[in-house]
């Protein structure tokens, strides 16, 4: 067996290589059943007939096809299929046209834009998150394994160190120190056993380094490397590029802290911390007071019935957002998955150019586009100066179980409330 590209793997046509690295050759291919096209991954021919580490190199080719394959995630890379043709073993997988991954965008001079970056980190703690919960650690989250595609979204690829954490697990766990050193947390330099704040360090370090284009603890040799990572803090952000905003940084420093105590437990706490930044980078806050938002918005009737912890707690979650007269809110395509109420102003509702509808305070709108992420059917705009929460479902989901139970029975009251409105105008207008 050679490491030229076969003309045919099982049931697929190889068309070209288009990669290569220490667990295999990928090349494009075409899946004839289906018609699209597919990645197919080959294990080395030479490391595979290696009498010492043939065997262990096998299984942990195959073990991206035992996790990854458990997976189903918009950005986690799919896995359709595997196996051996005669002696050449493969994994097929999703195919992501351009193939960049986003190392491509550590380069200084290459830096994406502080909002797409933290929209990439943010969709990575998710699907992170999500195969946290299925007991998959990936254990080498680096910038070379999240691949981009056209439009810069994200997939994370090659779990191929991955760790199945779930004690019925039969598949075959790899120990010991592996990953990249770069990006390995400080547990895995000890060689320690590792879990979900593991990947959530990897992910802290790619984010710096895709904000700055340096990474935090670079060194001239893996004994350096080694003593930053376990015991030097992480320069500030704004150190190495003054530019970025202050909101990143305790984010940055939590997601990277050396005690898993100090860490995010879960992706879904970094991405609701990273939701609320994105709201600061694109609507700075007005200084107004913590106490100044709760007087106003236990006032609500939305909130009546909820307790004063539970109010702080959505305040907390939630984002503070104002509009000027005439600034439009919402606008009629867009996607949007936010729910908002109305704290202070007053909102027209607004199809094309004419006005069917004027909301004021406590009232809420956004309701089918914070369930389902669909295209908005209307304009909202600021009739006078506006102050919004604004939630979205990533945040809901940090708070407490009653306070979540309280604010979905309100939401969905208000629903029905608006759903039974509409359909009673309609058939007035029939």
């Amino acid at each position: 067996m050679t490491n030229e590209a076969p003309e045919r793997l099982g049931k697929y046509e190889v068309r070209n290589e288009i990669s290569r690295g220490s667990m295999g050759i990928v090349y494009l291919g075409h899946d004839p059943y289906i018609d699209r096209p597919v990645a197919i991954k080959v294990a080395l021919a030479d490391t595979l007939n290696d009498k010492e580490s043939g065997a262990r190199y096998r299984k942990m080719f195959f073990n991206e096809a035992h996790t990854a394959g458990k997976l189903a995630h918009p950005n986690i890379i799919s896995i359709f299929d595997a196996g051996a043709d005669e002696e050449t073993c493969y994994i097929v997988m999703e195919y992501i046209e351009g193939g960049e991954t986003l190392k491509t965008y550590t380069r200084p001079n290459n830096l994406l834009p502080v909002e797409k970056v933290v929209e990439i980190i943010f969709k990575c703690a998710k699907a992170l998150d999500y195969a946290h919960r299925q007991g998959v650690v990936h254990r080498d989250i680096k910038p070379s394994n999240l691949l981009v595609t056209k439009d810069i979204d994200v997939k994370i690829a090659d779990f191929s160190i991955a760790h199945i954490n779930k004690p019925d697990s039969t598949t075959t766990q790899h120990a010991g120190m592996m990953g990249s050193p770069k990006y390995m947390s400080p547990e895995q330099l000890r060689e320690e056993s590792v879990g979900t704040q593991t990947d959530l360090f990897s992910l802290g370090l790619v984010m710096y380094e895709m904000l700055t284009g340096k990474h935090p603890f670079a060194a001239e040799n893996f004994s350096r490397l080694v003593n930053r990572i376990l015991n030097e803090e992480a320069p500030p952000l704004r150190d190495m590029r003054a530019d970025l905003p202050e909101v990143l940084e305790p984010i940055v420093r939590k997601a990277t802290a050396k005690k898993l105590e100090d860490r995010y437990q879960m992706g879904l706490d970094l991405a609701a911390d990273l939701s609320k930044a994105f709201e600061s980078l694109e609507r700075p806050e007005q200084d107004i007071s913590i106490e100044e938002k709760f007087n106003s918005v236990k006032k609500l009737e939305f909130f009546l019935g909820f307790p004063d912890s539970e109010i702080w707690e959505i305040i907390r979650a939630a984002t503070w957002t104002d509009y000027t007269r005439g600034e439009d809110i919402i606008v009629e395509g867009d996607l949007d998955d936010c729910f908002y109420i109305i704290v202070s102003g007053k909102v027209a509702v607004k199809k094309g150019r004419k006005v069917i509808r004027t909301l004021t305070t406590g009232d809420c709108f956004g309701e089918m586009g914070y369930l389902a992420k669909t295209k908005r059917t209307a304009t909202i705009a600021a009739q006078e100066d506006t102050a919004l929460l604004k939630i979205n479902s990533t945040v809901i989901s940090q708070v407490s179980l009653n306070c979540q139970v309280r604010f979905l029975k309100v939401f969905l009251r208000t629903l029905i409330h608006r759903l039974s409105a509409t359909t009673e105008k309609m058939s007035q207008d029939v």
